[in-house]
């Protein structure tokens, strides 16, 4: 029979041989990441892949599965070990071998399979590992199939079935850049920088874009599993700092900088300035309801109010439906409203029809900006991203919270702020005139200044953000009021970058 129950977090060395060990906090709303060998070790990445076989079959789902691993130096031993708990339970394997997230879900309609298991910390530093999952194509677990998931691990409910099976499918690679590739060229050579992190992107970006007749200069591209310069990640600041100075170097008309396991793309203009992704995702949703009027969108409660303001999506019959954080019900979103984009501040960008198939894929993001670029040819990127009405965001900042305690720290905030509104306090000086709280809270003062914070989903972190549509200066005082109210718990640790 296979595994035995689930270690303690201190097995001795034979027990770490021979026991699944698997941290239950790993188990996050809507995929699974921890330290490896020190929250999991092979032997649970094993009982994971059972019990997402398990699962699969409790679900009635076909039990055929696609599964992938990014470039990090432990993920292919990882991947192998999910792959026979997998055939354990059932489940025939079909192995894509080294690829994006994206290239993962693509496969799930081009080989015609429900199920993928994706091998990725995304941008998480060197040390952590994780899984992508999804049991109904495009969408991907949430918190109903994570919280089953963590049952059947932790208390060893797995079932054990014959049929199981492994085939690798060979050059797929070449199939998904086909798909993305497979249509008119741009109209003329756009000089972009496309920028990797020495990510798993890096072997993909820059062929994709040349084949659309993209100038490309490649940064950082060379794959590298240490990632020498910096974290793959275009929320971080040294990354698109770097693309910045790569673009202003070369006079490219916009960088892109892609995340490790390619979802994500962050953009930096013409002129060196670095826009935040929900602007980004403004000036696209600007350009697509142009062409599809009375279009509908979907937004992360982490952007900007423009989605709710902007005069030229109003003009364009465009709505807009704020959501709660995190790439599984943002796509989730998505299909129920049947909204053409779905945009996350994190940068993951949901792709409809007929742009594309529901999913996150940093490379269709990356070409939706060229095609804007394409079709504006009198007008740069900061051009672009000057016609939008002036707010004044911070980047997302993330202090410190222990996975244990961080939900509860939410709870306390959430009732902090909705106090301070009912007793008639103001925050940062001015009235709360709303709290959305679907997602954490967004505290929105009369003046249009807001500030959210939740808790991540993906690391031990909370998550703050603010934006202002009158100053800088607004957005320092909510920043401060939002910080002092964190500052009451004693859990909150320190950011990993602030004002």
């Amino acid at each position: 029979m296979f595994p035995q129950p689930v270690a303690k977090l201190s097995p001795n060395t034979y027990a770490y041989e021979s026991t699944p060990l698997v941290k239950p906090t790993g188990f996050r709303e809507y995929d699974a990441r921890w330290l490896f060998e020190k929250e999991i070790n092979l032997m649970g990445m094993q009982a994971l892949g059972l019990g997402v076989g398990t699962l699969m079959h409790e679900r009635g789902v076909r039990p055929d599965i696609v599964v992938g691993h990014d470039f990090r130096s432990y993920s292919g031993a990882i991947k192998m070990a999910v792959v026979n708990g997998l055939m354990v339970a059932g489940i025939q394997v079909h192995d894509i071998g080294l690829a994006l997230s994206p290239m993962a879900y693509f496969a799930q309609f081009a080989l015609d399979l429900p199920a993928v298991a994706m091998i990725t910390a995304s941008h998480n530093d060197n040390g952590w590992t994780g899984v992508k999952m999804g049991i109904e194509r495009p969408l991907t677990f949430g918190p109903d199939e994570m919280g089953r998931l963590k049952e059947i691990v932790l208390n060893s409910e797995y079932v054990t079935r014959d049929g199981g099976g492994y085939r690798y499918v060979e050059n797929f690679r070449e199939v998904y850049m086909k798909d993305l590739t497979d249509r008119p060229k741009l109209k003329r050579p756009i000089k972009v920088v496309a920028a990797c992190g020495n990510g798993t992107a890096g072997a993909f970006a820059p062929k994709v874009l040349e084949a659309l007749g993209a100038e490309v200069i490649p940064l950082d591209c060379e794959l590298d599993h240490t990632f020498p310069r910096y974290n793959p990640n275009p929320e971080d600041l040294r990354m698109l700092h770097a693309l910045r100075d790569k673009v202003l170097e070369t006079g490219a008309e916009v960088g892109l900088g892609f995340d490790g396991d390619g979802d994500r793309c962050g953009v930096v203009d013409n002129e060196g300035e670095e826009i935040f992704a929900d602007k980004v995702g403004v000036m696209l949703a600007r350009d697509i309801s142009a062409l599809h009027p009375g279009c509908t969108f979907v937004a992360d409660v982490k952007s900007t109010g423009l989605f709710k303001t902007d005069p030229v999506l109003a003009e364009n019959g465009a709505t807009t439906d704020y959501w709660k954080t995190g790439h599984s019900y943002i796509k989730r979103r998505v299909t129920e409203l049947d909204a053409i984009v779905g945009f996350e501040k994190s940068g993951h960008y949901f792709f409809n029809r007929p742009i594309g198939r529901g999913y996150d894929d940093g490379l269709v993001s990356a070409i939706a900006v060229l095609d804007m670029l394409d079709r504006n040819p009198d007008r740069t990127m900061a051009d672009l991203r000057r016609a939008l009405p002036k707010t004044w965001g911070s980047p997302t900042m993330s202090p410190h919270c222990d996975d244990e305690i961080k939900y509860d720290v939410i709870e306390r905030v959430v009732a902090r702020f909705e106090a301070m509104q009912a007793n008639g306090e103001t925050v940062a000086s001015h009235k709360i005139a709303e709290l959305v709280t679907v997602n954490g809270v967004r505290v929105v003062a009369d003046d249009g200044t807001w500030g959210l914070v939740r808790a991540s989903s993906n690391k031990p972190e909370l998550v703050v953000v603010v934006e202002s549509p009158v100053s800088e200066a607004r957005l320092k005082e909510m920043f401060k009021a939002v910080d002092a109210v964190l500052r009451e718990n004693p859990e909150v640790g320190e950011y990993n970058q602030t004002l």
